[in-house]
């Protein structure tokens, strides 16, 4: 008997010993660089984040310094029209947010994310020092005007800026869908603990993409205005290149999820067999029985349980064709695919009313007073007040908010990530309700002062637009990282780049809409536009700002119907 103890107690200590082994290892597949499995005190973590921060903030203080002040570079240096500059423009950031769909796949595909950011990097920094090139050049860049004649861009010179233009718009698809799945992927999702640090990281690494926004948007611009295009260009290039070495420099810390497949060709896989066999039913008995089986089997992650409604040619082939018969896994891939569809498109709406940032708000600055002393306030400037609103608000979201809200729901990140979402777009319908109101005010004055057919600027200081740009500010604060957090999480593991490029085309699609609303507007208002081409004293900018507020309100109960009938299931 004491032998027969003392064997069970030795076999207890044994599985003991080796469950606190496996507890010092990462348990949610990952490997580090040598493809074994990752220790956590020497990987991932907060450890890994500083090389994952740096790298975001300086490659958007990179795109957003060549972004947001590049039609001045079309108008002033190379002499084009307003109109052909802003189609270049918009057509050039349109890509930039089309692209991650292409690095996404291969990311999920074949490379993996780390290597992914790695190689676009490099096509990235070659497109900035191209377009660095095509403005310090002599023979790259188009002559200074003379008097009121300016020669324009010659073939070459426009071939050669364009190239280095979509270099960097084919750059950013690689890194944009990759970083932050990257970063959330240094947390072990099956420890509690790093859970919890991973809502955390979402916060601050969308502080850091405004740091770099912040930097660009008043130090930057400062520069290419005063000090020349060269060194404008110049900076952004450097700071990329420092971008990427800070990335490379961590490799040794990171943890990395290896590549499943193309995610494409899975999702086409389900809807093919899906239409072979429309007719096909199955009982509710053996579909319960099924998925508890699947259940057991996924436990070791193989993801091959099949699903067993199907024909007798297919049971009695060797080899089982996947566009006939697809594994549970792959059917559960697009059934939450197809329920996080409705949380994607809200963020269409959001995105509108985000656009105004960089239009309409600006237009109505411009008519609004801008003279501090001698110096004129560039309208465009106030932007800053969104980015500075990240920058305050971040922080006391996480160390204050947080911990206030734990108590109340429980939640160790205070809301859930669609509660939180929710909340911005509350925030971002405040926002055009502020900018109604100044432009309400500000019309009635041109009206009193008898402005409006001079479509002089209203003695109404520029500065009552900062509530609304904080507002905005705010908004993206609980929408934005919401939503990158919401999607990381619920996102198949296999598509989590994908689904990434997948809500930047948001963005897309609402500056595409916002432009399509404006021209709509402008047709059925007729003669008196709502919002005029030259003189918006004549028009009625505020009734369009009442209008996306109303498009915001209605878009608020559609998200809550819709997150209300979420359910939060993973595969």
């Amino acid at each position: 008997m004491g032998s027969i103890d003392e064997e069970v107690s030795l076999l207890e200590v044994e599985e003991s010993l080796v469950q606190e082994e496996l507890k010092l290892y990462a348990e949610d597949g990952s490997i580090d660089i040598r493809g074994n499995p990752p220790l956590k005190q020497k990987t991932g973590n907060w450890k890994a984040c500083p090389f994952i921060f740096a790298n975001e903030c300086c490659e958007r203080l990179a795109y957003y310094g060549i972004a947001k002040n590049l039609i001045t570079y079309f108008t002033n240096e190379l002499h084009e029209t307003n109109v052909a500059a802003a189609r270049h423009v918009m057509t050039w950031q349109g890509t930039c947010y089309i692209t991650p769909l292409a690095g996404a796949l291969i990311a999920d595909s074949y490379w993996g994310r780390y290597w992914t950011i790695v190689c676009f990097s490099a096509i990235y920094f070659i497109g900035l020092v191209v377009l660095t090139l095509s403005a310090s050049v002599p023979g790259l860049k188009p002559e200074e005007c003379i008097g009121s004649l300016c020669p324009p861009a010659t073939t070459v010179q426009s071939t050669f800026l364009f190239s280095g233009l979509y270099l960097i718009a084919l750059g950013t698809g690689g890194i944009k869908p990759c970083v932050s799945s990257f970063g959330a992927d240094q947390f072990d999702k099956t420890d509690p603990n790093e859970r919890v640090r991973k809502a955390s990281f979402f916060n601050w690494f969308y502080f850091t993409t405004n740091i770099g926004s912040f930097v660009s948007s008043t130090f930057l611009f400062w520069v290419q205005e005063n000090c020349g295009w060269e060194l404008g260009f110049l900076i952004p290039t450097v700071f990329m290149g420092l971008a990427t070495i800070s990335f490379f420099f961590g490799t040794p810390l990171y943890r990395f999820q290896k590549p499943r497949g193309s995610p494409i060709t899975r999702v086409c896989q389900v809807l093919v067999a899906a239409y072979r066999k429309p007719n096909l039913k199955v009982s509710e008995e053996n579909n319960t029985l099924l998925f508890e089986t699947c259940d057991m089997m996924n436990s070791s992650n193989d993801g091959n349980c099949k699903i067993e409604h199907t024909d007798e040619e297919a049971i009695a082939e060797p080899f089982i064709d996947p566009w006939k018969l697809c594994t549970v896994t792959q059917v559960e891939e697009v059934k939450i695919l197809l329920r996080l569809f409705p949380i994607w498109a809200s963020g269409i709406i959001f995105s509108v009313l985000h656009s105004q940032i960089y239009t309409l708000f600006v237009q109505q600055g411009r008519s609004m007073k801008r003279n501090i002393g001698s110096f004129e306030i560039p309208p465009a400037t106030l932007g800053m007040f969104d980015t500075a609103s990240v920058l305050v608000f971040v922080p006391i979201y996480d160390r204050l908010i947080v911990p206030f809200v734990r108590r109340f729901t429980g939640l160790a990140k205070g809301f859930t990530e669609l509660q939180r979402m929710g909340i911005g777009l509350f925030v971002s319908v405040l926002s055009l309700t502020s900018a109604a109101i100044v432009e309400t005010v500000r019309l009635q004055l041109a009206r009193d002062l008898d402005l409006v057919g001079s479509g002089d600027t209203v003695p109404l200081t520029i500065f009552w637009q900062i509530p609304q740009y904080f507002l905005m500010g705010t908004a993206g604060v609980f929408f934005f990282v919401g939503r990158i957090e919401f999607f990381y999480e619920q996102s198949p593991d296999s598509m989590r780049s994908l689904c990434s490029a997948w809500v930047l085309l948001t963005s897309t699609l609402g500056n595409y809409s916002s432009s399509m609303i404006i021209t709509l507007v402008a047709y059925l208002s007729g003669k008196d536009s709502w919002i005029p081409s030259d003189n918006i004293n004549k028009g009625h900018l505020d009734y369009f700002f009442w209008l996306l507020v109303c498009l915001g309100c209605v878009n608020i109960p559609v998200f809550i119907f819709f997150s209300v009938k979420y359910t939060h299931k993973k595969v």
